[in-house]
């Protein structure tokens, strides 16, 4: 097995695809594309892209450390008693465990997600 792992920011094969959970919706119908790629660490570390369609939702990390990278589109992240951050292409960001706030997706967002919990 190779230490060294490529995200494929456009996978050929298909992705596991949802919905936001009711109890978190806030706003729209976003619908979510995940592409998982690698996991490791006894299965505590993974790799991959997320895809969301616009839409409005609370965001909880609870135990999970997340980091994002935003490839296309445009987002904004109000945490809980907090001002709203907006993140598009290009830029990256830290959730930490314990994270709370909203998420809401401006424009159709795809990121490279590494999440350790």
């Amino acid at each position: 097995m190779s230490l060294l792992k490529t995200v494929d920011t456009s996978p050929a094969f298909p992705p596991r695809e949802s919905r936001a959970m009711p109890e978190r919706l806030i706003a729209g119908n976003p619908a979510f594309k995940t592409w998982a790629q690698d996991a490791a660490k006894g299965d505590l570390v993974h790799t991959g892209v997320w895809e969301a369609t616009p839409g409005e939702t609370r965001s909880i990390k609870g135990e999970t450390f997340e980091f994002c990278h935003i490839l296309t589109g445009v987002i904004e992240i109000t945490p809980d008693g907090g001002e709203a951050v907006t993140y598009r292409a290009g830029d990256s960001f830290v959730m930490k465990p314990g994270f709370t706030g909203v998420w809401k997706t401006i424009e159709t967002v795809r990121k490279i997600y590494v999440t350790v919990g």
